[in-house]
């Protein structure tokens, strides 16, 4: 989970009993050292400033799903009369009777029809296949093998006995078709694949080393699958970690990337085809209780790092410094939540776009921005804006094919920066993020849910979704929507047809 915050003394006897789940009974086989045998390193909750939050925030949101349960509030469908935009299949979502999901990811093979998602699922007890001990929240998975035109039943990416699965990532390996994951297990980030399209999905390893916890994960891989990257964030109280396979995700090593008294986000990572590796990644003040970067002195760095082949040391490039915009003020939600995103893509003739959510004016009014390089991230030219003036935008996802190929989406209010509602837009590019095409509008569904309707959806539910490009060249996007910050919510997602 990216942030979280503070709760009232409501819940402690709720908090204490998630935090003993995701802290403390994670099995030894998921999480060697932390409370099991050899277990010298420190727990989580010493050094982590978000850790005791993540227990707080999975009670609070099993508590708002049981009161919308009771008030007929959860569940999602596309209504029958809905239009969809021109050029789209319309919007309808993961899956209809889930009570509640967030956070989804996505990725399609680039070789065949099959495309991947993964959600974090709330509310529906102990995932299929797991018997005692199971994890909750866990992470469904679904697959299509028709480019996102038909799905089929859900299941659990891994059925593990231990603490809640959060913060899922799913790649495929370009030259195989091999299905890479990462997702974390308490404060753990693991690392599992598949060699058989989504059928079965080895054993977990860990990623971490001897890091005592981790929080946050993206992955991204050489084209052959070999060279594997995940950063995540973790001791001292949210420095950016590297975490490096050579042997396809067998075994790890791991480098601190900067000591700082900053918190790094890393939200997105591409590997080029030259073999150069990046990270994304949103540096911001950490003030506690969801209060990261949301005063006039704590600007925002957007960060880049940069792994080229034959180096052993991570390049750390600081493209922009911008302003904090606009705090969260809803109910239960951290100040922060709109705040420092991030997305990052490399396209075939290894030029870098990044895209990020910032304000000129402490406390304004969100834009997305979008820069690129052509160097090899060494300089990026000026900034170009994808969402209007006037309105709060956040949380952009990108993806890219071939040469200067990119597709975008972001979340942004309708009505002059009402945060009460919200809608997913799309632009494309086809010279490498230089000019962007004029936004449609993705959350067509207009209704089907408590939370939806003609304007738009009343929170954004979760900090991230993702895109992704068919290997018919169509865009697939999927993002969460909800109640409030506590959800329920669901996850919706629109395909070009």
């Amino acid at each position: 989970m990216k942030r979280s915050t503070t709760r009232t003394i409501l819940v402690i006897a709720a908090i204490t009993a998630v935090i003993a789940l995701a802290i403390g009974s994670v099995q030894p086989a998921l999480a060697p050292g932390r409370g099991g045998p050899g277990g010298s390193k420190p727990t989580a909750v010493e050094d982590n400033p978000e850790a005791a939050e993540q227990g707080e925030e999975v009670a609070e949101r099993m508590e708002a799903l049981e009161r919308a349960r009771e008030a007929g509030k959860v569940g999602q469908q596309r209504p029958i009369e809905a239009a969809a935009t021109p050029g789209w299949a319309g919007e309808i979502p993961f899956e209809a009777s889930a009570p509640d999901d967030w956070e989804p990811a996505i990725a399609a093979d680039p070789g065949s029809a099959f495309v991947y998602t993964l959600v974090t699922r709330y509310g529906t007890g102990k995932p299929p296949g797991c018997s005692g001990n199971c994890p909750n929240p866990w992470i469904a998975l679904r697959i299509s093998s028709d480019g996102g035109a038909t799905w089929g039943a859900t299941k659990a990416l891994c059925p593990c006995k231990g603490s809640g699965q959060f913060d899922p990532i799913v790649e495929v390996v370009p030259s195989s078709g091999q299905v890479y994951a990462v997702y974390m297990n308490g404060y753990n980030v693991m690392f599992t694949k598949s060699t058989n399209r989504g059928q079965t999905w080895s054993a977990p390893v860990k990623t971490y080393g001897n890091v005592s916890w981790n929080d946050k994960p993206v992955l991204a891989m050489s084209d052959d699958g070999q060279k594997v990257y995940i950063s995540f964030n973790g001791p001292t109280g949210g420095d950016p970690w590297a975490a490096v396979s050579s042997d396809a995700g067998a075994t790890w090593t791991q480098t601190k990337l900067v000591d700082s008294s900053r918190y790094y986000f890393a939200f997105d990572a591409d590997v080029a085809p030259n073999g150069t590796a990046y990270f994304a990644e949103t540096a911001i003040l950490y003030g506690g209780g969801g209060n990261k970067g949301t005063t006039p002195n704590d600007v925002i760095e957007e960060h880049v790092f940069i792994l080229r082949p034959g180096q052993t040391t991570w390049e750390d490039h600081l493209v922009a410094s911008i302003q904090p915009g606009l705090a969260c003020t809803a109910a239960g939600c951290p100040p922060d939540f709109y705040l420092g995103h991030s997305a990052l893509s490399v396209d075939a003739n290894n030029n870098v776009l990044l895209l990020y959510d910032g304000a000129t004016a402490a406390g304004g009014l969100q834009r997305i921005y979008s820069q690129r390089s052509t160097d090899g991230g060494n300089t990026w030219q000026a900034n170009v804006f994808l969402s209007p003036s006037g309105e709060e935008a956040t949380a952009p996802a990108l993806e890219s094919r071939g040469a200067g190929d990119v597709r975008a989406w972001w979340q942004q209010t309708s009505g002059g920066g009402n945060a009460d509602q919200w809608n997913t837009w799309y632009s494309a590019s086809t010279n490498g993020g230089a000019t962007w095409s004029a936004p449609v509008k993705l959350s067509d569904a207009g209704g089907g849910a408590a939370y939806k309707t003609v304007n738009g959806y009343l929170e954004i539910y979760g900090d991230y979704g993702e895109i992704a490009i068919t290997n018919a060249g169509k865009t697939i996007a999927i993002w969460g929507e909800g109640l409030s910050y506590d959800g329920p919510g669901g996850v919706w997602f629109n395909r070009q047809p």
